[in-house]
């Protein structure tokens, strides 16, 4: 008996020695960190994939298919490894790829090499399942690990998800610490399945973001502070924009924004970026993302896109279709994420029907411990602490002319998945077409449009926001003096 085993373990370690396959238990590997595949121009066909070591190294990977070393078969496009923040940082991007295909792949310098991770390819088909989450943003390793449960949690409650992203604020002091421990809290996620990463206010700057992904940065408008991008899943169009670009937004990113959305014959088009426009939380009485409704609403509204995913101010709210700032049947519809993570905030009521319309409302959560509130359509004294506080996850499910938004809190208390909300969209497809053809750059430069921007947003803070502001001091103080909040 004792010689059987023996045999059956000499096979299948010969078996790993011949496909390449490790017997290592753990994600990340003390030579190999932050490994991470994400979207690098066409999902298709191609993969970016980057990680981090503390020694300068060869960038080497291997490709795998159905246990079978493809590696000669594919392009590996390898970046120059640069020297950031006391690591290495190492890119690869995988060109030539078979559409919808599951791949394994392995990094290293040629002689050792990491554990194994998975993406796989877009096969073109008008079905799409992705999970969106909003900011992780901890800062220890116990509150990445807290956040990371809930992306665990969306997986096993939604299995079929092609991949996920996370809408910004991955870190809470953008350290190489906080950073280290968010990987490692997400390696069994990023293992797995490909991240879609948005830049967040606390990922910038001194180009950290752009660091830790192998992101497509040709068409961003810049990269010190994030990186906007885009691509097309099946038949749904995702653009990702840095709500970090000058005042939330310069004048750049929206011409990109608007000549990208028209560049695609996606029967879909889905926004996804850090801050949110509307919002009933501690950054909703601010300019710079309130300013967002003046902006970037009027490219979508211009651009038929249908769904904007942000995150940033830690709860759940979803509007009613919205075209220039008024509820519209066949509007744009703004969805803010909440929270994966355990910093959760309240609502701040001096905002309400000033900064933002209640009648805008069509959900609205409140994640907070001893909150826990719904919006019923009238107050949000309805109070659920065992459903409602927790970690939330969205589910977006695309069949053909049907997308379907579901809202997840995981409950803190009883680690149960309860869904919260439930939106679904209808449209005839096929009628899409593209009216953009030509390169998304622009004859004016960079700083010509910031200025353009700081002009408009300054002229926006003066005439609009400040009077409502200043209208609002006496609720404001009444807030901080009865609840602590501003």
């Amino acid at each position: 008996m004792k010689k059987s085993i023996k045999t059956v373990i000499s096979v299948i370690l010969c078996l790993c020695m011949v496909f390449g396959f490790s017997v290592a238990s753990s994600a990340e590997t003390a030579d190999y960190k932050r490994i991470v595949s994400v979207f690098n121009d066409d999902p298709k066909t191609m993969i970016g994939i980057s990680w981090y070591t503390q020694s300068d190294s060869p960038s080497e990977v291997k490709i795998y298919s159905s246990g079978k070393d493809v590696t000669s078969q594919v392009t590996l496009d390898k970046a120059a490894v640069t020297s950031f923040e006391g690591n290495y940082v190492h890119k690869v991007t995988v060109k030539g790829l078979t559409p919808g295909t599951k791949y394994d792949y392995k990094v290293g310098d040629g002689a050792t090499w990491s554990d194994y991770y998975t993406f796989t390819t877009d096969d073109g088909d008008s079905s799409v399942d992705y999970i969106s989450v909003g900011d992780p943003q901890a800062s220890d390793l116990g509150g990445f690990q807290k956040a990371a449960h809930t992306v665990e949690k969306a997986f096993e409650y939604f299995p079929q998800a092609d991949f996920y992203t996370v809408n910004g604020d991955f870190t809470n002091d953008n350290t190489n610490d906080q950073w280290s421990e968010y990987f490692e809290a997400f390696a069994p996620i990023n293992s797995k399945t490909t991240l879609v990463p948005v830049t967040g206010n606390h990922d910038d700057p001194s180009n950290w973001f752009v660091n830790q992904f192998n992101l497509d940065t040709s068409e961003s408008v810049e990269t010190k502070d994030g990186v906007n991008y885009s691509f097309d899943y099946g038949n749904v169009h995702i653009a990702i924009v840095n709500t970090n670009d000058a005042f939330s937004m310069s004048q750049y990113q929206l011409n990109w924004l608007k000549n990208d959305l028209n560049s695609t014959n996606a029967d879909w088009k889905i926004v996804q970026m850090h801050k949110s426009p509307y919002t009933l939380g501690k950054d909703g009485k601010w300019p710079d993302a309130l300013y967002l409704e003046k902006t970037l609403a009027k490219v979508c509204d211009e651009c038929d896109v249908d769904l904007v995913i942000s995150g940033h101010d830690h709860m759940y709210l979803r509007t009613k279709p919205l075209t220039d700032n008024k509820v519209s049947d066949d509007g744009v519809t703004y969805v803010l994420g909440g929270t994966c993570g355990s910093k959760r905030y309240e609502i701040r009521t001096f905002s309400v029907d000033t900064f933002m319309q209640k009648e805008f409302i069509a959900s609205n959560i409140i994640q907070k411990t001893g909150y826990g509130n719904e919006w019923n359509g009238e107050n949000w004294d309805t109070k659920d602490t065992t459903k409602n506080v927790g970690g939330c996850f969205l589910t977006i499910h695309v069949d053909g002319g049907n997308l379907t938004l579901n809202a997840y809190i995981v409950s803190d208390e009883t680690d149960e998945v309860n869904l919260v909300d439930t939106y679904t969209m209808t449209k005839t497809t096929g009628q899409n077409t593209a009216t953009y053809t030509g390169e998304n750059v622009h004859k004016k430069g960079y700083l010509y449009n910031w200025i353009v921007s700081f002009v408009g947003w300054i002229a926006y803070a003066v005439t609009e926001w400040l009077p409502k502001f200043f209208k609002v001091i006496p609720d404001i103080i009444k807030s901080y003096a009865k609840t602590g909040t501003f």
